[in-house]
């Protein structure tokens, strides 16, 4: 059976020393008196309930998965998911860094991101449920008009209400334009929806009273494509004047999707006859709440698979200390065994250094990303709203994708850790591969991710923000010019960041004479921009752990994040080389294939 220890020690090191996120919070008015104790404690109790309340239900909930009512179209969880919600409920979790307006806590949104790492290496399937309730928040907390935010935001900050987006139909997936559901507006103000959707997460379940849906449709005179498409709040139950719940709206349940993973999670097809909803924002404009809502969702599936990453790596880091097979190619290890502990072989080594460097830097870019979103939202300056919404604009892409590539990579690494006990269910390592495997597609696949980057990004702004970023990588190479010990992690950012400037201009150059130049490059080309990302932090971190030595510190911490950071650089980050040239190649290899794909 796997286990799961909350790294808490390495958050507070991404927080306290290599951020500094008090100090920045509290330069906003909300968090003026946020103290580093408060942050701590609040993360403790949260990896408590993550491991004991969350992750005993894990193996299990996939095990059991969800179960539809054909008749009365309700989804019943996996046992003990509805009773962890309460408990979720009950500790005012929901609340964590809503708006005190609303009955939040206030906290800063790291907080809850790291508490919700810690919930996805728990669960991920069952952390869908409250996941997706946090970007409808955002979304009509943004677009909302005063009645909806009155009649919608406490009770889904309190976790009475849960919510979803209502993006997918059967025909079209990213491609939102294509979508054929249709609105019909009513004397009253509000809208008939009729239509279907799917891949619906968390749409129909047993845990909350009420659903809010949030859903995408289009008016009856709303102009074609992705410029006609309207937003729309769809309750599954009506709400009344006074806030109490009213009749069953006209939106249930269809089909629940047989999936490879996440099985406790339910995946909805959704089908709305006539239901009932109301407008957010103004019409046709739908795409701008529904993007607040998916922008912090690709920030929440990259969360999603740093958890896995985490709790994948300490399972395969127990397992190849506890397991002995053969010896040491340099020698008998151990002596009193009849073989030697599996750790001592350096592939084994190699897959469980690439877990390890992974979520580490994954953690670091996450909690970066989140002050960014923080700093966007609700820093005094406006200059530094603007420059943090740019910024986060640049990064969100790679959070999502190289971070779920990296999942992937790093779980199936895990697994092979374990042999052919990794393959059989009772050891847990075979349901991370299959969860970490939807978080590349789903919220804009890796490639929409990677065309996002390269070509709205970074192609659309001329690199500006691009340069931006370039910026801190050389603000950080020439502070650290003179110190010798950083070399092995400053030289080849630098180096990196000098090449990406030749490399941009030589795709985009022969994408002003065939765009499909950019689209044969751009998967590579996030890789390669993940890479010097997470280079810089990785960088940024051996410095953090080099001071602290230097200074007398010697807790093996430090150690072990210096030894980490060489592992990346020497095993990891030379990826960037063969990317750069498999980009350069061009589209012609790919789309001058007619035989090939005859």
């Amino acid at each position: 059976m796997p286990s799961y220890t909350p790294p808490l020690r390495d958050m507070q090191f991404v927080m306290h020393e290599l951020l500094h996120v008090v100090d920045e919070l509290q330069t906003l008015p909300a968090h003026a008196d946020l103290d580093v104790e408060t942050i701590n404690a609040v993360l403790e109790e949260g990896g408590k309930f993550a491991s004991e309340v969350l992750f005993p239900l894990n193996m299990s909930g996939d095990e059991e998965g969800c179960h539809l009512d054909p008749v009365s179209h309700k989804v019943t969880t996996p046992k003990g998911f509805k009773e962890a919600y309460a408990q979720y409920v009950a500790g005012g979790w929901p609340a964590l860094s809503s708006d005190p307006a609303y009955g939040g806590q206030g906290l800063p949104l790291v907080v809850n991101q790291f508490f919700y790492e810690m919930l996805n290496s728990a669960n991920q399937a069952w952390t869908m449920y409250p996941g997706l309730t946090h970007g409808a928040y955002a979304s009509l907390a943004t677009h909302g008009t005063d009645t909806q935010k009155a009649i919608y935001l406490e009770k889904m900050v309190s976790g009475q209400w849960t919510g979803t987006m209502c993006l997918t139909e059967p025909h079209c997936g990213t491609d939102l334009g294509l979508m054929r559901t249709r609105a019909e507006a009513q004397p009253d103000g509000s809208y008939r929806i009729t239509g279907n959707k799917i891949f619906i997460s968390a749409g129909e379940h047993d845990m909350a009273e009420n659903i809010v849906h949030l859903v995408l449709a289009r008016l009856s005179d709303a102009p074609p494509g992705i410029k006609g498409v309207s937003l729309f709040i769809v309750p599954k139950f009506l709400v009344n004047a006074d806030g109490s719940l009213g009749e069953r709206n006209g939106i249930y349940c269809g089909g629940l999707e047989h999936k490879m993973g996440i099985k406790g999670s339910a995946t909805c097809q959704m089908v709305l006859d006539g239901a009932v909803g109301t407008l957010v924002g103004a019409p046709n404009k739908g795409m701008n709440g529904m993007f607040v809502m998916m922008n912090a969702a690709r920030l929440g599936v990259g969360n999603q698979s740093l958890g896995l990453t985490e709790v994948a790596y300490q399972n395969a880091l127990a397992y190849a200390k506890d397991r002995i097979q053969m010896r040491s190619l340099s020698g008998t290890k151990a002596k009193d065994k009849a073989a030697d502990p599996i750790i001592v072989h350096p592939d084994v080594r190699k897959m469980l250094l690439t877990a390890k460097a992974y979520a580490e830097g994954g953690r670091a870019l996450q909690a970066f990303g989140t002050m960014l979103l923080q700093k966007e939202h609700s820093h005094p300056d406006e200059q530094v709203r603007k420059d943090a919404g740019e910024m986060l604009a640049l990064l969100t892409p790679i959070v999502k994708a190289f971070i779920t590539d990296n999942g992937w990579i790093a779980t199936s690494g895990c697994l092979q850790v374990f042999g052919g006990h990794g393959f059989i269910k009772e050891w847990g390592m075979e349901q991370y591969v299959r969860d970490a495997r939807i978080n590349m597609i789903y919220e804009g696949t890796n490639t929409i991710q990677s065309l996002d980057l390269l070509g709205r990004k970074i192609l659309g702004n001329n690199g500006a923000t691009l340069r931006k970023f370039g910026k801190l990588v050389m603000d950080l190479a020439q502070a650290e010019a003179s110190n010798e010990a950083m070399k092995p992690f400053i030289t080849p950012v630098a180096e990196l960041g000098q090449q990406m400037t030749q490399f941009t201009m030589d795709i985009a150059m022969k994408g002003m004479q065939n765009p499909d130049e950019v689209g044969a490059a751009a998967v590579d080309y996030l890789r390669v921009a993940g890479h010097w990302v997470f280079g810089y932090f990785w960088a940024r971190m051996a410095q953090v752990a080099l001071r602290e030595i230097a200074a007398g510190n010697t807790d093996p911490f430090y150690q072990a994040k210096l030894q980490t950071a060489r592992f990346y650089f020497a095993k990891l980050f030379p990826e960037t080389t063969s990317l750069m040239q498999t980009a350069r190649q061009g589209s012609s290899v790919l789309m001058d294939t007619e035989a090939a794909l005859a």
